[in-house]
């Protein structure tokens, strides 16, 4: 077997292994394009602590960012992660 082809998934479960970054992937899957300080006050959470984990689910390429004016709106990108995060939510 070819190891080598589960690389992007299991690269994707290590960026969605932190509770806080599990929380911000579900809200913007239910909510749509969101802005940051959309999220951190619903994570409740400092905008700095959000900002790093939003960098890196943009670095993994989970989520992408729009400007809109002055914010910037997020929004999944990587259409794998629903189904992964229902599947581990909903177990």
């Amino acid at each position: 077997m070819n190891i080598e082809k589960f690389n992007d998934s299991a690269e994707i479960l290590k960026v969605l292994a932190h509770p806080a970054r599990i929380a911000l992937v579900k809200f913007m899957i239910e909510k749509g394009p969101t802005n940051v300080t959309s999220l951190y006050e619903e994570l409740e959470a400092p905008q700095s602590t959000v900002s790093q984990h939003l960098s890196k689910l943009k670095t993994a390429k989970i989520i992408s960012g729009t400007r809109k004016g002055l914010e910037i709106y997020y929004e999944i990108k990587d259409e794998r992660v629903e189904p992964i995060l229902n599947a581990m939510i909903n177990a």
